[in-house]
C-alpha cells in the first residue's frame, strides 16, 4: 500500500478552505495535487491561496491527473452523485462531503460504484469525530446510564452570511436545514447509539424557498425516541445532545460544532461529575482514519453505508414534514 496519498478537491469550497486542506496537510505525505472549480477564476485564486500546483475547471482532467489518488468532494449537493460515481471509475478513492447524494438510488449507486472500483468510500461526517462524541459513545457502551430511553439534540445556529447562498436559496441544490443539519444529527445518534433510525415525524418553518427550521422525533430500533431541533436562524441557543438512560444521563454541552470545544457530564445516583476529554481537530481524525482505510487498516470514520443511512433518515423527516404522518425510514 502507499505510504503517500495525493489529493484532489472537487470544489473550490469554504469547508476545505477552513478546515479540509490543513487536515489533510496534517496527515504524513499527503499533498494536494489539484482542484477544480466551475469558474476557472475562482479555482486559479483557490489554488494560488492554497499553494495548490494545479487547477482545472474540468472533473476528466482531475481525474486524469496521476498525481490524484484521491478525491475530496465538497461541491452542492446534487453534484455529489455523479462526480463520486466518475472518481470511482477513475480508480480514485472518495470522500464526499454530507449528503451522500440527495436521493437513495443515487446513494446507493456512489456505493456500488466505489464497491466495483475497490475504492475506499467515506462520508464526511465529521461530527462523530469528536473527542466529546467518542466519550459519550464509550460511556454507553460501557452501561454507565444503563439502557438508553431518550435523546435530544440542540442544532440550531445561525448559519454566517458567507455559507448561506444556495443552503437557503436552491433547493435543487440541496439546500435547507435538514440535509445541511438534521443528516448530521442522524448519523451522529447512529455513531453514539449503536442503532439504526426506523421512523419520523416532524414539522418545519420557513417561508423561503426551502426550509430554515425543523423539529423532528426520530423512533431507534432499540426503542430510543430522539427529539431533534435544527436551524439556519437561531444565533444564541447553543448546541448539544442529551442522552437519558434507566440508569444515568450523558449530557454533551456546545458539542455539535465543527471545533473541538465542549464539555460532557455524566449525572447518576452518585451526582455529576465532568468526563475527561483530550480535544482533537474533528477533520484531521476523520482524515487519519481515511488514510488508515486506504493502506488496508480498518474503515473510515463514516462509511458510505453510514452516508447511506444517514441520508435515508433525513429523507424521511422531509418526507414526514411534507405530509405531517409517521414516516417510515427506508434505504430502498
Amino acid at each position: 500500500m502507499k505510504s503517500t496519498l495525493g489529493w484532489g478537491l472537487i470544489g473550490a469550497s469554504t469547508i476545505a478552505h477552513e478546515w479540509m486542506i490543513d487536515a489533510i496537510r496534517a496527515q504524513p505525505g499527503h499533498t494536494i495535487a489539484a482542484v477544480m472549480s466551475g469558474d476557472a477564476q475562482r479555482g486559479a485564486a483557490y489554488a494560488s491561496a492554497h499553494g495548490i500546483p494545479g487547477s482545472t475547471t474540468a472533473l476528466d482532467d482531475l481525474l486524469a491527473n496521476p498525481a490524484v489518488d484521491a478525491v475530496y468532494i465538497s461541491t452542492t449537493n446534487e453534484l455529489h452523485a455523479p462526480q463520486a460515481i466518475a472518481a470511482a471509475r477513475a480508480g480514485k478513492h472518495v470522500l464526499c462531503e454530507k449528503p451522500l447524494a440527495m436521493t437513495l438510488p443515487d446513494a446507493q449507486a456512489i456505493v456500488a460504484a466505489c464497491n466495483a472500483a475497490g475504492v475506499v468510500l467515506g462520508t464526511n461526517h465529521h461530527l462523530r469525530n469528536a473527542a466529546s462524541h467518542i466519550a459519550m459513545r464509550q460511556l454507553i457502551r460501557d452501561g454507565a446510564i444503563g439502557q438508553p430511553l431518550f435523546a435530544r439534540v440542540f442544532h440550531a445556529v445561525k448559519l454566517p452570511a458567507h455559507l448561506q447562498g444556495w443552503r437557503v436559496h436552491k433547493p435543487d441544490a440541496g439546500g435547507g436545514v435538514i440535509l445541511d443539519i438534521t443528516v448530521h444529527d442522524a448519523d451522529t445518534l447512529r455513531f453514539l447509539l449503536d442503532a439504526e433510525p426506523v421512523e419520523a415525524v416532524a414539522m418545519t418553518q420557513g417561508d423561503g424557498p426551502v426550509e430554515d427550521g425543523v423539529m423532528a422525533v426520530l423512533r431507534f430500533d432499540t426503542g430510543v425516541l430522539a427529539q431533534l431541533h435544527d436551524a439556519f436562524n437561531v444565533a444564541h441557543a447553543g448546541t448539544g445532545i442529551e442522552i437519558h438512560g434507566t440508569a444515568g444521563s450523558i449530557v454533551g454541552r456546545d458539542v455539535m460544532t465543527q471545533r473541538p470545544v465542549g464539555e460532557v457530564l455524566l449525572r447518576t445516583a452518585e451526582g455529576e461529575r465532568q468526563v475527561p476529554l483530550v480535544p482533537h481537530d474533528l477533520y484531521a481524525h476523520s482524515l487519519a482514519q481515511f488514510a488508515a482505510a486506504v493502506r488496508g487498516e480498518g474503515a473510515p470514520a463514516a462509511s458510505g453505508e453510514d452516508g447511506l443511512r444517514s441520508l435515508a433518515a433525513a429523507l424521511a423527516v422531509v418526507e414526514a414534514s411534507r405530509t405531517g404522518q409517521r414516516t417510515a425510514v427506508r434505504l430502498g
